[in-house]
């Protein structure tokens, strides 16, 4: 499980970075220093994202 510690020490790479949460649920930071929640899933075979938000939220 990610917290919130890890998550604002990841620095921005040259190419996309996933850091898995467990269960499918991972967050992909981009080269642009960009932090994205995404949910993987398989729906009748076929492979699925979703994406469910920046981090952080904003309300």
């Amino acid at each position: 499980m990610l917290t919130t510690t890890e998550v604002t020490k990841v620095k921005k790479a040259a190419k996309p970075d996933k850091l898995s949460d467990g269960g499918g649920l991972y967050l992909e930071v981009t080269p642009a220093g960009g932090k994205h929640w995404r949910y993987r899933f398989r729906l009748e075979g076929k492979e699925c994202t979703y994406t469910l938000g920046k981090y952080p939220w904003r309300v």
